[in-house]
């Protein structure tokens, strides 16, 4: 084994600290030791952990508060979006839906970006149903043959 200082190091770095070629750092799924350390530290601790911070919480100490209820009702990071969206089975049925979409998103029915989250799914699904029938064009014409 050699010193970083050599340029040949024995843990697969270069002299700079970065790792050599060939050398992608931790094998994935390995922990850091800290990691570890503080898991073994608090293995059979959590029941007692979470209790104090309940009692804590209960007594007034806001941050511990705060914590508890975000670990009982943690924010949503999305919400279903409810509107009329006409059924698309086509190329052309995806534009009614685009405006639909647009037309919900005017009147305040949705928000402008839950529109743009549903136009994203009109317009991925629109390339999907344009995809099935060129598929079935090529097929069709292929058995002409």
């Amino acid at each position: 084994m050699t010193d970083r200082n050599s340029g040949d190091v024995a843990d697969g770095r270069n002299p700079d600290g970065t790792f050599a070629k060939g050398n992608a750092g931790r094998p994935k799924g390995t922990r850091l030791k800290v990691t570890r350390a503080v898991e073994e530290l608090l293995e059979g601790e959590a029941e007692k952990i979470s209790r104090k911070a309940l009692d804590m919480a209960l007594e007034g100490d806001t941050t511990a508060l705060r914590l508890c209820l975000e670990r009982i009702a943690p924010a949503r990071k999305d919400a279903p979006v409810r509107f009329d969206l006409p059924p698309i089975n086509t190329a052309q049925e995806a534009s009614q839906a685009a405006s639909a979409v647009l037309l919900a998103v005017s009147e305040g029915e949705i928000t402008p970006l839950e529109g743009a989250t549903v136009m994203a799914l009109v317009e991925n699904y629109r390339r999907v149903l344009e995809t099935s029938e060129f598929e079935a064009r090529i097929t069709a014409l292929e058995a002409r043959k």
